[in-house]
């Protein structure tokens, strides 16, 4: 009878786990619209490298700013009210843009701004996928759940296409009514993990009381530099392959579709190994090889094979780099605050994706060359994984010693 239980008690957490990271997906497709655009929007409204660049990267700010309220209403109402209430939301921006708001870099940057909700999902389905697995199993959930960062992937895959074959207006519309379809299932499906117990305390408190905790901004840090790499290239890949490789739109779309890819597939399986060797160790080994991509990829080598070697390279450490990260929350964070940890953490991740494409095209319309901006994201890499490896190997060993004494 109690193994029987088990079973259908497992079954129903994979079943919450599976509609979760869909709709993460759904929501991060949304997100993501603008990307493979960029280029086409600056031919046809004459964009210098900058607006471009903030073109695509406004969603990615507002949609990671938004987590940090979105990740403390996650605690206090639940995945089941957020998933729908963010999808529904999130489809406002993305008909405005499809059908009136792509005539001039003013309504992009208004639709942009208020698409950035779709980022806020991120923020719902981690406190939602963790509360519903056992500690020894949620580095793999919460990994499993943070593949739904491949709507990127789907973005980039089928938007061009989509736009060539039936207009501007069609991957716009075809991911309203996904996102429509989504809310309703997910509130007919999705329930919440059986004794969550929602904080009585208000907002405000609750995410002072995140603020106060140094292992947010340990984990902050160290999010801003893989998650943050990772959104970095799956805006900006498309336009740093046409500049300095020359690529065709469609060409360069698909290269950055297979970078997001491979990043997604490592994501599990960075929380998968956390479960088993440890999150620190991980994320040493990941920042290590982010940094040899990056300096390789400095000196603008040969697109095949090397440059591909390094975007390669890059795209797994990160992925996976992003999984053990969010091992670490689940390890370290409070059971009743891990939504709010998790929008702070996912907020500077975001974030840490806003500031590179910036930096790149500034750097490129200054000097005609990427070199700067791959070496300085060495470097950053570089610092997070001695961090990681003294600092917050500490505050592991430190929580571990805690839980032994309970």
């Amino acid at each position: 009878m109690t193994e029987t239980h088990d079973e259908a008690g497992a079954g129903r957490r994979w079943v919450m786990l599976v509609v979760a990271t869909v709709g993460f997906a759904v929501n991060f497709w949304a997100w993501a619209l603008l990307s493979p655009l960029g280029p086409r929007f600056k031919d046809a409204l004459d964009l210098s490298s900058f607006e471009q660049s903030l073109l695509v990267a406004v969603p990615v700010v507002v949609g990671s700013l938004g987590r940090i309220p979105v990740g403390a209403l996650t605690d206090r109402f639940g995945g089941r009210v957020l998933f729908p209430a963010v999808s529904l939301i999130t489809i406002v921006p993305v008909l405005y843009l499809g059908l009136a708001g792509h005539d001039s870099l003013a309504a992009l940057l208004a639709g942009g701004f208020f698409l950035g909700v779709g980022g806020t999902a991120f923020a719902v389905g981690v406190p939602f996928v963790n509360a519903w697995f056992p500690p020894e199993r949620r580095g793999l959930a919460v990994g499993v759940f943070g593949a739904g960062m491949g709507g990127t992937a789907i973005s980039a895959l089928t938007t061009v296409r989509l736009v060539d074959a039936r207009g501007e207006a069609a991957p716009f519309v075809l991911t309203a009514v996904l996102l429509a379809v989504y809310a309703a299932v997910a509130w007919l499906v999705l329930r919440e993990a059986p004794g969550r117990t929602p904080p009585g305390e208000p907002l405000a408190r609750r995410l002072a009381a995140t603020a106060r905790l140094a292992m947010t901004w340990q984990l902050s840090a160290l999010y801003a530099v893989t998650f943050g790499g990772y959104v970095a290239f799956s805006v900006y890949l498309p336009t740093y392959l046409k500049t300095q490789y020359g690529l065709e739109q469609a060409d360069a779309a698909n290269r950055m579709a297979g970078f997001v890819l491979l990043a997604v597939v490592m994501r599990p399986v960075g929380g998968w190994l956390s479960d088993r060797i440890g999150a620190v160790e991980v994320l040493v080994v990941t920042l290590a090889m982010t940094v040899a991509g990056a300096v390789l990829q400095a000196f603008a080598p040969p697109l095949m094979p090397l440059g591909t070697i390094a975007f390669l390279v890059m795209a797994a450490a990160l992925g996976a780099g992003s999984g053990a990260t969010f091992a670490l929350v689940a390890t370290l964070a409070p059971a009743t605050m891990v939504g709010s940890v998790t929008g702070v953490v996912g907020a500077a991740g975001g974030l840490g994706g806003f500031v590179p494409p910036l930096v790149m095209g500034s750097i490129y319309g200054a000097f005609e060359s990427y070199a700067l901006g791959l070496g300085l994201l060495a470097v950053v890499a570089a610092a997070a994984a001695v961090f990681t490896g003294t600092v917050v190997r500490h505050a592991v060993a430190n929580r571990r010693t805690r839980v032994a004494a309970r």
